[in-house]
């Protein structure tokens, strides 16, 4: 699922920010995926909330997020942690983090 501008505007104006992930997953979602949920705290309930979505759908779930993880470490299937406190080296590890993923998903499955 990529980032859609339309969709996350007309979901949040229509529904609610809260659902602007869970939304999307709902529609474009299947067994068999995967979601990565990237939350500094793990306690952003739009990122939560697609995270129940997720389980409800049967959809296996990284988190990528701070050394504790929050709530949604309870409801993660694999669990990426980044052993920072402040929140720009958490987001910066973090696309690292994706880059690294990418590059061996590439190498192995591509």
């Amino acid at each position: 699922m990529g980032f859609d501008p339309s969709s996350l505007t007309a979901i949040a104006n229509d529904f609610s920010y809260q659902i602007i992930f869970s939304r999307q997953l709902q529609a474009l979602g299947k067994p068999g995926d995967m979601l990565w949920a990237f939350s500094t705290s793990g306690n952003s309930s739009n990122v939560l909330a697609a995270m129940e979505t997720a389980k409800a759908m049967k959809i296996a779930m990284v988190l990528f997020s701070n050394h504790d993880g929050g709530r949604a470490r309870l409801l993660a299937d694999h669990f990426l942690y980044t052993p920072q406190s402040s929140t720009p080296r958490i987001q910066e590890l973090h696309l690292l983090y994706s880059h690294i993923l990418c590059d061996q998903i590439e190498l192995h499955f591509i």
